[in-house]
């Protein structure tokens, strides 16, 4: 009987984002790969710390039952396989079910993100963040310094998105970058009622909604809209999402506010924008996560 994960969310996440390997990674860098793996071997029996990004998928794989899968979490990473082993160990000293891996010992790994048909690709390395994009699959660079989320809320998966460029194409955003604010403004109230193209998170976004509509006995998801729009460019992006049937549950158009602050109170497991500066405001209060995508990044 062959195996499929059709119908489910499937999670791409390189070892380096979902533990802490910063300290293994600064031996690689100064010496080479063969140190790196011989540090990773000494450590086989020592759990790595979790990462920035292992709330979100402790998170999601509590939407699984025995009855029925619903996420899967394949670890995607540029790791030799003898340094695959520690984080399958580390993965199982946490109780994450995670059972499939691919390590690529310094090749790019995103290719293998098509026969996997990945929802999301979560790694700290920048080329291969863009080169899924590319291909259509959303994918963010995780910054290893960002904070670890709070722990207020086990019972909810909470994840933050920026709009233009992320959940949104970036058509409004390239009119603010040629134009400025007011043109961009003028822009977006003639086109009220004229909903957005989608942007590189559009698939995510609608695979959450699924498990939202379906929540797990003990498992939510939360979801938040964070935009630097304000009044009256906020009626384009809610008409947007009404237009393709999807809800969220908080929205802040802060007008050009910094948003660390606010997301600091919403506490998600997870946070992404186009942006690196907002990245970089966000960063010491949340897990964050840069989306090469847009005008801004091209």
């Amino acid at each position: 009987m062959s195996v499929s994960l059709a119908g489910q969310l499937v999670v791409a996440i390189s070892s380096r984002a979902l533990f802490d390997f910063e300290e293994e990674n600064r031996v690689f860098e100064a010496s080479d790969d063969r140190a790196y793996m011989q540090l990773q071997l000494e450590r086989l029996d020592s759990a790595a710390t979790p990462g920035v990004a292992f709330s979100l998928v402790n998170k999601l794989l509590a939407f699984n039952t025995p009855e029925r899968q619903r996420v899967e979490v394949v670890i995607l990473s540029r790791n030799d396989p003898v340094s695959g082993m520690r984080v399958f160990r580390s993965a199982r000293h946490y109780g994450l079910a995670v059972q499939r891996g691919v390590f690529t010992r310094g090749e790019s790994p995103w290719r293998y993100l098509r026969p996997l048909a990945a929802n999301l690709f979560l790694s700290t390395n920048e080329a291969d963040v863009r080169s899924a994009l590319g291909a259509g699959v959303p994918a963010a660079r995780v910054y290893p310094q960002s904070a670890r989320a709070s722990d207020a809320h086990p019972d909810e998966v909470r994840i933050a998105f920026d709009g233009d460029a992320v959940l949104f194409s970036d058509e409004a955003e390239r009119v603010f970058q040629a134009q400025g604010l007011d043109a961009f403004q003028s822009h977006e109230h003639q086109r009220a009622g004229t909903p957005l193209a989608p942007g590189p998170f559009k698939p995510l976004l609608d695979a959450l909604q699924a498990l939202q509509n379906e929540p797990a006995q003990n498992m939510r998801i939360r979801t938040a809209l964070v935009t630097a729009r304000s009044a009256p460019a906020h009626e384009r992006a809610i008409r947007t999402l009404m237009d393709w049937h999807i809800d969220v549950d908080e929205a802040m158009f802060l007008g050009g506010l910094p948003k660390g602050e606010f997301l600091r109170e919403f506490e998600p497991d997870f946070f992404f924008d186009d942006q690196t500066g907002h990245i970089e405001n966000a960063a010491p209060h949340v897990p964050a996560g840069h989306v090469a995508a847009g005008v801004v990044n091209g």
